[in-house]
């Protein structure tokens, strides 16, 4: 790895914040020769996010913090230190310093909280180091580091195809009132494919042009009806505890929409209004206290 040009610790901090990614669509055409699996999926942001600070310094660090940083693993593991590492391998004497990480965001849940910091961190170097936001190296790196990092880079609401490494420009989508809701069951992404069952060169559906994203609520959630998410059984099967979320969810007064995202087991419901979305998580987490509940909106990070 390029060796980093050393900075003082007393440079100037710069923040992002790291949104929660939702897939409110998710179709599979098919694995690759190579095992790799083709989506396709429409991808918002919500309002809650981790927090990325970062000051210049001679070497790279990882501090991290918040009611979920103990579920966020090492520093040398931790998407933002991997995506360092990565951009620091494509831009020769690249500044590094100190991450300063606030974890609210589960880790490894569905909502991309590991690929929003590391989204996060890139444009933090991009911009202590003056790189362009638009710099082929930053997704390169972003690519390197996962296959939802990309789409966090720059976190608008897009298509996304590939392996996640295909982007849409931004699509217009108007906000939408949440519940989100984890179980805190931990499941792997490699598992819910294996569990799918499609043989390499196998495929489900031939890629087309990505439809138009309708511009009004009802309009869109009676839009996202009719495009699911292919891995919720597969997942559900593995992950019982998705059914119980989505019944719930489906079960609360004024929920329009319930579906699993990405594929972890993390869920979320789409509700008439915010007042609604708050009342509903307010009664799921009575109900169900250990799990990871907030009510949000849903589409351009705010």
């Amino acid at each position: 790895m390029p060796r980093a040009r050393a900075a003082p610790l007393t440079g100037p901090a710069t923040a992002e914040l790291a949104f929660a990614k939702v897939n409110l669509t998710l179709r599979v055409l098919g694995r690759r020769r190579d095992g790799h699996h083709d989506l396709e999926s429409l991808v918002c942001f919500a309002a809650v996010a981790d927090r990325v600070k970062f000051r210049p310094g001679p070497s790279l660090e990882l501090a991290a913090r918040g009611p979920t940083a103990s579920d966020a693993g090492p520093s040398a593991d931790n998407a933002v230190t991997k995506a360092a590492r990565a951009l620091a391998e494509r831009v020769a004497g690249l500044t590094l310093g100190r991450f300063d990480l606030v974890k609210r965001l589960p880790a490894g849940a569905g909502f991309g909280g590991g690929s929003a910091d590391a989204g996060a961190a890139l444009r933090l170097l991009a911009r202590a180091n003056r790189l362009d936001p638009r710099d082929p190296r930053l997704f390169e790196a972003a690519r390197a580091t996962g296959a939802d990092v990309p789409v966090c880079l720059d976190p608008q609401p897009r298509w996304i195809g590939g392996t996640g490494d295909v982007l849409s420009e931004p699509v217009t989508m108007p906000q939408l009132a949440a519940v989100l809701a984890y179980p805190q069951v931990l499941l792997a992404t490699r598992d819910v494919f294996v569990a799918l069952g499609l043989s390499p060169g196998q495929q489900r559906r031939l890629p087309a042009a990505a439809p138009a994203v309708p511009r009004t609520r009802d309009a869109l959630v009676e839009f996202l009806t009719s495009h699911p998410n292919d891995l919720e059984p597969a997942a559900i099967a593995l992950a019982p505890v998705i059914a119980k979320v989505l019944a719930t969810l489906r079960a609360m007064p004024d929920c329009r929409l319930a579906r699993m995202s990405g594929s972890g087991s993390a869920c979320f419901g789409l509700f008439a209004s915010q007042r609604a979305a708050h009342r509903a998580a307010r009664a799921l987490s009575a109900v169900e206290p250990r799990w990871w509940v907030r009510a949000t909106a849903l589409g351009a990070p705010q």
